[in-house]
């Protein structure tokens, strides 16, 4: 069963919350958003809104849960911000390491530090990495993701896009992702960048995920992201890469809630 409603994972899990700003993207942050409209509901989570917290006692969620899931590490973050220690991402690699029949997803606007924290950490086998790049001023964050060739999957998200990326190398990338911005603010989303995107993906044998148009239609027009839709000229494509594991959960091992 779905715990998120990101349509490319099925649950989040966030031992860290709150971010700060790094590039065009954040300027709408859905989970800033959220952060705040938890804060206002009273999760005691949130009680400081979107100021980066560290939260120790979530570092053991994953051992308690039933079945294997394909994990967002961090939703309402970012794992490799700079004021995250090293000491804390070491905790949550310890969780991630333990529990090797769930899939964890992580990705980051800050690839420089990525890159560098994994330069003296093996990547898990079971961690797929990815970086955020909504510009083509961005492009550099897939050339620090494609230097880390011993990931399993590396992916790209390119949500919100918001810019023609014109040409991308997608060597040693195994999976792209696009969406559009939503929120009143949502900035438009063209046809003929997704398109670009979607040949060289297939062109460079990488699985593309068109995960919805946000605000703005496939027509131009700005109306609910759920009246817009996920198809893309008809159709919804939503490739994921094969990724096999042989690794089942231990009888005994978990904590069952």
């Amino acid at each position: 069963m779905k715990t998120t409603k990101i349509e490319w994972t099925d649950r989040t899990w966030n031992p860290i919350t709150g971010c700060s700003k790094i590039s065009s993207g954040c300027a709408n942050c859905y989970a800033e958003i959220m952060a705040r409209r938890l804060k206002a509901m009273g999760q005691k989570k949130y009680k400081d809104g979107f100021t980066l917290t560290l939260h120790e006692e979530c570092l053991d969620e994953p051992l308690t849960w039933q079945k294997p899931h394909t994990v967002f590490v961090c939703s309402m973050s970012d794992i490799f911000h700079k004021d995250v220690p090293i000491s804390f991402i070491n905790k949550i690699m310890k969780t991630i390491k333990a529990t090797p029949y769930h899939r964890y997803q992580l990705l980051t606007k800050r690839s420089e530090r990525m890159l560098e924290y994994f330069k003296t950490h093996d990547i898990p086998q079971n961690v797929w990495l990815g970086v955020t790049v909504e510009a083509k001023e961005y492009k550099k964050r897939i050339d620090d993701l494609r230097l880390l060739k011993n990931a399993s999957i590396r992916f790209l998200s390119f949500e919100p896009l918001l810019g023609d990326l014109e040409e991308l190398n997608l060597t040693n990338i195994d999976w792209v992702i696009v969406g559009g911005e939503s929120g009143v603010s949502g900035r438009q989303m063209k046809k003929e960048w997704i398109l670009n995107i979607k040949q060289q993906c297939e062109e460079q044998n990488a699985s593309f995920f068109f995960k919805q148009w946000g605000t703005w239609g496939s027509d131009g027009k700005k109306r609910n992201k759920q009246a817009n839709g996920k198809k893309l000229d008809g159709k919804i494509i939503q490739n994921i890469p094969e990724f096999e594991t042989s690794i089942s959960i231990p009888q005994g091992s978990l904590v069952y809630v």
